[in-house]
């Protein structure tokens, strides 16, 4: 049996603790949030998206039970005080979107955990792996993983499958991205990129995306080959990727289907 530990229970978090259920291997021990436990509950229980939660969610002493099983909750802003070894989570999840480097996800480790998982890119050397790209390259005892992000588990399988059969000399993608929590309901104040305050239910917004260039970090023969841009558009849910390349060899329409 697998314990895992989960620091952030937003989308990610909360989506990986679904996924964790349909996994008799895998038990989540642990999870640390700022919110309250009842609203934890709350938010895993109705989701508008994915629907109602399969099983029963309670609230215990200030645990979370899930179909019978008791889930410590705890609201530690550093990971070193989180005692992941008090409860036996070895794995953690680390879905705040804020500890993206080893030095600063070390504090899991610190905290008595022996592998971090992070579900964004990582901001330093920490390798990334995308499952069907490059998971086989995963060496033994390395503590500090990057699960990459959405865009790159999308981008990168498919530029796997044409670099190894045709090779790509050059690329461009464009990625129509469903609309995310970091962007306004309602026309607001946004420093860095003033289209992205626009409201996200009104507007096809053009923003940057780093998935592109971690595609080279995952493939590193892509490196320098692909650049990309996105579209944040209104919908809740269900992005796709448009990738346009060059490639070494001749090919068809049909034989790229047949290597897909």
């Amino acid at each position: 049996m697998i314990k895992v530990g989960i620091n952030g229970f937003g989308r990610i978090g909360r989506m990986v603790f679904r996924a964790s259920q349909a996994n008799k291997n895998i038990q989540v021990v642990g999870i640390n949030d700022l919110l309250e436990v009842d609203y934890l509950a709350y938010m895993l229980k109705y989701d508008t998206v994915h629907g109602k939660f399969d099983g029963t969610v309670e609230v215990k002493d200030g645990k979370l039970v899930v179909n019978g099983n008791e889930i410590r909750v705890s609201a530690e802003r550093n990971p070193a005080d989180l005692k992941w070894d008090a409860i036996g989570a070895e794995y953690v999840v680390e879905s705040t979107g804020l500890f993206l480097s080893k030095e600063k996800a070390q504090g899991h480790i610190d905290a008595g955990a022996k592998y971090v998982i992070t579900s964004a890119p990582s901001k330093d050397d920490t390798p990334m792996f995308v499952m069907g790209v490059n998971e086989d390259k995963y060496e033994k005892g390395t503590k500090f993983v990057s699960n990459a992000s959405c865009t790159t588990n999308c981008l990168a399988p498919l530029a796997k499958v044409l670099h190894d059969n045709f090779g790509i000399l050059e690329g461009l993608m464009t990625t129509v991205h469903a609309m995310t929590a970091t962007q306004q309901t309602v026309d607001g104040p946004s420093a860095k990129d003033w289209r992205g305050g626009r409201a996200a239910s009104g507007n096809i917004i053009p923003s940057s995306t780093g998935a592109a260039k971690a595609v080279g970090k995952v493939i590193p023969e892509l490196n320098g080959k692909l650049t990309g841009m996105s579209f944040r558009v209104p919908t809740l849910n269900v992005s796709t990727v448009d990738l346009t390349v060059r490639l070494e060899k001749e090919t068809s329409y049909e034989e790229i289907c047949k290597v897909m």
